[in-house]
């Protein structure tokens, strides 16, 4: 469906929505009816709550790569409902790539008063979802609830083009916009979670990720933010629903949306992670884990099982991609393990990244384990 027939049920969704939706974090409010009408059915099976409440608790966090349009959405779906079977899973999601880029553009072009490049910017934007939205095959009632809540930002985002003029250049500004590409992608991600069998509502993490007003590279509050984001996302947990948290971005105190910095969607998963006291966090991306040299450039490039934080804390600082830097310091807080794995190719184990001590750990548990088969 294409812009125009967007704006045309949007005026009837109007007449029947409180206007509160219409607000930059009235999304979030969607969502959470959404959890709560879940979290309801979810409950009836006592059994089921049970044994979730007690489940190993994993992070895993997609990056717009392994998004990009709705066979892919599909395929890591698959992944986060395998996992969902024996523990209790939150994933954060990155935009689609190449989205967060068309926004950035959008934000120039306004600020440059071309407001006609800007428009086109956005309407292949909403458009580019709706595809999606469509090509993922929900059914039909399920379908409908989801076009409204990207009706609903869709609408968000024309608002920012106005009718003349030029808009002011700020970072709070370019914030703004390049927080659609993440509230987009979760929304058609919990649906696709929805379309495999597996309970998912979309969770802006603007409402609950607190940071300073540094925009386009916000700081977080770590403790506000964990004692916030566990009063959302545990009950979602501990009821066998999934949250798909957006990346990337956070918000101020005053509700101001702020981004945590360009390619930061892992800091964000180590982020959630930590709020919700996870045993792993996974890292789907595109290839097999960290290499000790790009792969494309060198063939002696070896494939890494296994690195310490240190390792990896070295690795990156020979400029080696490994992850971004503020993910290390984060997760060696609670001696989480990491893992780098390729959404393409699940079955290749891929890069696991912990400890000394639990590196100590796996290897004695190796050894013994080893020795008792010899024995045998």
């Amino acid at each position: 469906m294409r812009l125009e027939n967007v704006q045309d049920q949007d005026e009837v969704a109007e007449e029947s929505e409180p206007a509160a939706l219409f607000a930059g974090r009235g999304v979030a409010g969607t969502a959470n009816r959404v959890s709560a009408k879940n979290a309801g059915g979810a409950a009836n099976d006592q059994s089921q709550v049970l044994a979730k409440a007690s489940a190993k608790v994993v992070a895993f966090k997609f990056g717009g790569s392994s998004l990009l349009g709705a066979e892919r959405m599909i395929h890591a779906a698959g992944l986060v409902r395998d996992a969902a079977r024996n523990c209790k899973v939150t994933v954060v999601v990155s935009a689609m790539k190449g989205v967060t880029d068309r926004l950035l553009a959008m934000a120039q072009a306004l600020t440059a008063g071309r407001l006609s490049q800007a428009r086109r910017e956005a309407e292949f934007l909403v458009d580019l979802h709706l595809d999606v939205l469509q090509a993922l095959q929900l059914e039909d009632l399920e379908e409908l609830r989801v076009r409204r809540e990207l009706q609903l930002l869709a609408r968000d985002l024309l608002y920012e083009v106005p009718a003349s003029g030029r808009v002011a250049s700020s970072p709070e500004f370019f914030d703004r916009l390049a927080s659609f590409g993440e509230r987009l992608s979760a929304r058609l991600f919990a649906a696709a979670l929805q379309r495999c069998g597996v309970a998912a509502v979309p969770v802006a993490s603007s409402d609950f990720v607190l940071t300073c007003d540094t925009f386009r590279d916000a700081k977080p509050h770590l403790q506000q933010s964990r004692q916030r984001g566990r009063e959302i996302l545990l009950p979602l947990l501990d009821a066998g629903i999934v949250p798909v948290v957006t990346g990337f971005i956070g918000a101020t105190p005053d509700g101001r949306i702020t981004t945590l910095g360009r390619n930061s969607s892992d800091f964000s998963g180590a982020i959630v992670a930590y709020v919700v006291d996870a045993e792993e966090l996974v890292i789907w991306t595109d290839v097999d884990g960290i290499y000790t040299a790009n792969p494309n450039k060198s063939a002696e490039a070896r494939l890494l099982h296994e690195l310490s934080y240190e390792d990896a804390h070295a690795l990156a600082a020979g400029g080696a991609k490994v992850l971004h830097a503020k993910v290390l310091p984060l997760v060696a807080e609670t001696e989480m393990i990491v893992w780098v794995r390729n959404t393409f190719n699940p079955k290749a184990r891929g890069t696991r990244i912990c400890s000394q001590r639990t590196l100590g750990n796996l290897r004695s548990s190796f050894s013994e384990a080893a020795a008792q088969g010899g024995a045998a």
